[in-house]
């Protein structure tokens, strides 16, 4: 049940971006951008790395959320669950692995994220636009916890997280909120 009495129980971080579009309307457009714009990563390799960072520091209601968004994109059920268990041995390409790996560390311990880290990931064939993306989208999601978590928002079940996450890839992330159309 969330913390605010304004919100429904089903509530969200959709509310939050709608009840303060001046706040979040940028936020909003951010997400869209980082999400489905250009960038070496798929939309779906972006999805999952929300989904593993929401996974490593246990906000369930992005969990839920972002896992079903990564199998709505085409990443195979059950493989950001194999990557909480052991990035060295999930179902992932090698060129994944070490981007994966700075995602963990960048999640879990960023202070001791250090240049051997980062020269890993380029190392696997990645360039700096794939790094600051991979950085910028574990950035996205520990924000989004704090709104998840300091709001009080519960998971949703499979089933809705699965048709949000379906209608989320078709339409993107801004056009969920219409009260966030520049025009109001």
């Amino acid at each position: 049940m969330p913390f605010f009495k304004s919100h429904a129980p089903n509530a969200g971080p959709g509310d939050v971006f709608s009840a303060y579009p001046e706040i979040y309307r940028h936020w909003a457009e951010m997400g869209q951008a980082l999400i489905n714009g250009p960038s070496p990563l798929t939309p779906a390799e972006r999805e999952m790395i929300q989904a593993f960072v929401a996974g490593l520091i246990d906000c369930k209601y992005a969990h839920v959320a972002h896992t079903a968004a990564a199998v709505a994109r085409g990443i195979d059920e059950g493989v950001v669950e194999k990557l909480l268990a052991d990035v060295g041995t999930a179902p992932i390409s090698a060129k994944l692995k070490p981007l994966m790996a700075f995602v963990r560390k960048l999640t879990l311990t960023p202070t001791a994220v250090a240049q051997p880290d980062a020269d890993a990931v380029f190392a696997a064939g990645w360039d700096e636009r794939a790094l600051h993306d991979a950085t910028a989208v574990t950035a996205r999601m520990t924000f989004m916890s704090r709104i998840i978590h300091g709001h009080g928002f519960t998971p949703m079940s499979p089933e809705r997280a699965k048709a949000n996450a379906e209608h989320r890839a078709k339409v993107g992330y801004v056009s969920l909120y219409p009260s966030l159309d520049k025009k109001s």
